[in-house]
């Protein structure tokens, strides 16, 4: 048996762990991370990353076959399904062999295998890849968790990797199916089955809420659900898959409707109806770390009930989002190191990359008024936007929440292709307590997008130039 002597163990390399040796290596700390499959975890090799490429080539492909709109003719584009997951998995690996190699240059070292905690300081790994066969009991001081989560399956739909499909398995298939069903309209569901749309399949949502995209703003949501119409998509809502059989060459799917049962044809099954927590088989119980549902409750420092043992990332709760994760881990990194520092921020951007793509900042205006508050709304349609005209993309808006009175920006919406990138700048600004007027009186660039921004917080003073302020 190896045994190794650290300050500090992390368990799980995604956007959390990784980041969080990568830190702790640069404040001077001893650390290891340990990863039972590639670096960089589930965002970067099977999640955020692959189906971010898969979801530009797909906004590149609609383009092509519209190009005629504005003069560029294209015969008989087609997809290669084969060559675009080769640039896929070529995207992904110059980036998860990247942040092994930030690790090493920060001086934090690496184990490949599945870690279990054997007492307070004291985690054992089963090695796997090059640490095949090895057992290694490592002593440390400090112990992170940061093992991520996993897709939920539901009752009479098992991952089989043939017909009934996770994330992972949908944004792996060799080729575009003809037919798919997309059981969850949440964020993870409605980019992959939108990107498959757009490459050709024939895509129906079943939802068993009443709406597509539940938790964003309503209005943004319309945006979305009006474009996946116009391509073709179809959306059940109130509705519930209850089975599934295999009928020769496909796959049918029985709903329940409120209009009754329904049986879809389909090639594919995409159940996509949230993450679960990886706490399991951790050795948690046996040290006394307290487990909530699954996940791990821990205080502003990142600290769970267990001294020396902290958790980050999507097993401590919601958010579940890479850039969350990563935050957290700089914060135990910190103190780990004996800094004071602690997770205290105001904001937690969120993007769902559909078509338009749909970032939010802050509060909506239900929320806000939820708590009392009194509002007044500044919206900005994309129709008005040069830029948005010039790119031929014109759907959606940007919407913005200020507290009356003392105009303070408490919210920012978007729905726009582009979204993703605009959401920064809104964040920052609420995180530094902007008042409408900053973002107003900050001359923008023009002609740009993030002018949309501008124009909004002007409508909620009622100064807006390119558009008619309500009275």
């Amino acid at each position: 048996m190896e045994s190794l002597r650290v300050d500090a163990v992390v368990i799980g390399a995604g956007p959390g762990g990784y980041v969080a040796g990568i830190r702790l290596g640069q404040l001077g700390k001893k650390a290891l991370v340990v990863e039972r499959d590639k670096a960089g975890g589930v965002c970067l090799n099977v999640g955020c990353i692959p189906s971010k490429a898969l979801i530009n080539a797909a906004k590149l492909y609609e383009k092509m076959r519209h190009g005629a709109d504005m003069g560029l003719l294209a015969d008989n584009p087609r997809v290669d399904m084969a060559k675009l997951q080769s640039w896929k998995d070529g995207v992904v690996g110059k980036l998860s062999g990247g942040v092994r190699q930030l690790l090493k240059a920060n001086g934090c070292d690496w184990r490949s295998g599945t870690a279990r905690l054997l007492a307070p300081g004291k985690v054992e790994i089963q090695g796997s890849g090059a640490d095949a066969g090895k057992t290694i009991q490592v002593d440390a001081e400090h112990i992170v968790i940061a093992t991520g989560a996993r897709p939920v399956q539901i009752p009479g739909f098992a991952f089989d990797g043939k017909r009934v499909l996770d994330s992972t398995g949908a944004l792996a298939l060799p080729e575009v199916p003809r037919r798919l069903v997309v059981i969850g309209a949440g964020y993870i569901g409605m980019e992959i089955g939108t990107l498959f749309a757009k490459l050709g399949s024939q895509v129906t949502f079943v939802e068993a809420l009443p709406s597509i995209l539940s938790g964003s703003e309503p209005d943004c949501v319309q945006v979305v659900a009006r474009k996946a119409k116009q391509l073709g998509i179809e959306i059940l809502v109130d509705a519930k898959a209850t089975g599934w059989s295999e009928q020769g060459d496909r796959a049918v799917v029985t709903v329940a409707t409120a209009a009754g049962q329904r049986q879809i044809d389909a090639d594919k099954i995409l159940v996509a109806v949230g993450r679960q927590p990886n706490s399991e088989d951790l050795g948690l119980q046996t040290v006394g770390v307290r487990v909530e549902r699954g996940f791990i409750p821990v205080d502003s420092k990142m600290r769970t009930s267990v001294a020396g043992i902290y958790a980050i990332g999507d097993v401590v709760g919601q958010p579940q989002l890479a850039h969350k994760a990563s935050r957290q881990a700089e914060v135990v990194a910190e103190v780990i190191a004996g800094r004071a520092t602690e997770m205290d921020a105001t904001v937690i951007p969120s993007v769902v990359f559909t078509d338009p793509e749909i970032a939010s900042a802050g509060m909506g205006a239900a929320d806000a008024e939820k708590r009392g508050l009194q509002i007044t709304l500044g919206k900005f349609p994309l129709l008005a936007l040069g830029r948005a005209i010039a790119n031929n993309d014109t759907d959606g808006f940007v919407k913005v929440v200020v507290e009356k009175g003392s105009r303070k920006v408490l919210g920012v919406h978007i729905v726009a292709n582009g979204a993703g990138d605009l959401i920064a700048e809104a964040a920052l600004a609420i995180e530094m307590g902007a008042l409408a007027g900053d973002i107003a009186g900050t001359i923008h660039a023009h002609p740009t997008l993030p002018e949309a921004i501008m124009e909004a917080a002007k409508a909620a003073l009622g100064e807006a130039i390119h558009i008619q302020n309500r009275r």
